[in-house]
Formats: C-alpha cells, structure tokens, sequence
C-alpha cells in the first residue's frame, strides 16, 4: 500500500530572533495561502508540522482548508545548531552546514549533530509512515531537517540538493511501506 508524504518546506521568516518562534514575513504568509492553493486537491489526510511557529503558520491554512488541526511533534524541529536557540547568520550557517557534511558528527558548542538531527526526525517519519499507511500526510517542516529525512532513503539529498531548495517547497514522496519510490517536487 502507498503512502504519500508531502514534505512542506516553511515561507519566508524574519532574520532574526528565537528559532522556535519566529514566524512569517508577509511574503511568507502570502505563499502559506499558495500552498494550500496546491495541495488542496491532493486528497491530504492529515497535517503534521515542526512545533516552530514558522512550519505551523506554513501549514495552517492548508490544516483550516481540510477541516483538521495541525498535529505537532517536537522531534521534527529544524537541527539545534546552538545552546541559545538564536537563528546564526547565513554566512555562519553556511560554515556549519559545509563543516556538517564533511563530517557528520560536526556540531557547534550546545548543539547537535547532522546524525543526531536526522536520526530524531527519521523515528518521527517511520512512525508516521506506520501510523498513516496508505493516506496521504504533509510535513511542515524546515530545509535541513527535510534533507536529512530525505537523505536517509536516498543519499542523492544532501548538500547541494538542500541549496537547491526555495522558501516555501513542497516535495511528495511516494512510499512502499518504508521504501521510497518516488519523488517530486510541486513547487
């Protein structure tokens, strides 16, 4: 039986502030609608987002649309690259992100690992993907933990898939049980 994962990449957010709550530009509120504008005839079950305020805000008005709430789980959050929890500058992040693909093992003082992150996320997914066989589920969720959900059934998403991505994106991943079989990408 297939299972149809749409991973949804959060919209544009503010530059600075706490990672867990920061929310969305008005830009970013206006492509929240447009994804609903895409997903709205995919026959969605259920919504399931990162508890940061910028994945739920993505995925809410798709959540409103189809008569749901959005489910949150914590081990979906965006990697903890720091003790302070503060967004780190995109030339830092950079730095850290080229330092964690070399080595995965690599974190900053407080933070975790790209192994860690994607092996907390992973669970979550398996559990979903045990949970909502043969339905249809989107993940709001942030670009580096999407690409190390990813990366785990297919090495092809790492570093240069993940610059490659935009803010928002949508990915539908068509699952065997827990093998991948396909992937596109909608926006």
């Amino acid at each position: 039986m297939r299972t149809f994962i749409y991973m949804v990449r959060h919209g544009d957010s503010p530059k600075k502030g706490n990672e867990r709550t920061r929310g969305l530009t008005e830009k970013g509120k206006l492509d929240a609608q447009r994804i609903t504008d895409v997903l709205k005839d995919e026959g969605i079950n259920t919504v399931i987002s990162s508890p940061y305020i910028r994945s739920i805000l993505t995925v809410e008005p798709l959540a409103k649309q189809i008569g749901q709430e959005v489910l949150v789980f914590e081990d979906l959050k965006e990697r903890i690259f720091s003790a302070e929890n503060e967004r780190i500058s995109d030339k830092d992040l950079s730095s850290v992100l080229e330092k964690s693909y070399s080595n995965p093992n690599f974190a900053l003082d407080g933070g975790e690992t790209n192994t860690d992150c994607q092996k907390r996320a992973v669970r979550v997914l398996e559990e979903i993907l045990n949970t909502y066989i043969g339905r249809k589920v989107v993940i709001g969720t942030h670009g580096l933990v999407m690409t190390l959900m990813m990366e785990n059934y297919d090495l092809n998403y790492d570093l240069t898939f993940l610059h490659s991505t935009s803010k928002p994106d949508i990915y539908r991943m068509e699952f065997n049980r827990h093998e991948l079989v396909m992937v596109n990408r909608l926006w």
